[in-house]
């Protein structure tokens, strides 16, 4: 299994810091720095027992990402979030279960971002092709631009 993911159920919400990180510095490389703030967070959508943690909760954005994880014990992990539409960031803690479903979305995300590199790759190509065709056909391709 990839470094990473892992299930964390808590009781009904993650905890969390929530509030903005400080970006750089020495106290970014303190895992164990306390932040300011810290109560539970409304991090993603809740269906029933399942936390989507690719939601933000101030944008409602579903590009969340993880920036950092390290694991806590046998089946919890800390893990770093930030959302790239709004600069949202959170710290927090969660278990197995929660984090591979996130790494599921994020792999689905991951699939649909490269088929539609391939497909933009394709219509490149295609649309290079017409005009080299049309430069061909007219003769503005010579043997000297070789």
């Amino acid at each position: 299994m990839r470094r990473g993911w892992t299930n964390v159920q808590t009781d009904e919400v993650a905890r969390c810091a929530i509030g903005p990180l400080p970006m750089g510095g020495a106290e970014m490389d303190d895992p164990d720095r306390q932040h300011p703030r810290s109560q539970p967070a409304r991090v993603g959508a809740r269906i029933g027992n399942l936390v989507d943690l690719h939601f933000c909760p101030d944008c409602s954005s579903d590009l969340v990402y993880p920036l950092d994880w390290d694991a806590v014990d046998a089946a919890h992990w800390r893990v770093s979030l930030r959302c790239p539409e709004c600069q949202w960031q959170s710290v927090g803690l969660y278990e197995q279960s929660v984090l591979d479903r996130f790494e599921q979305i994020l792999d689905a995300g991951t699939a649909s971002l490269h088929a539609d590199l391939r497909k933009l790759e394709r219509l490149n190509m295609e649309a290079e092709l017409r005009r080299f065709n049309v430069a061909f056909g007219d003769e503005l391709v010579l043997p000297e631009n070789f």
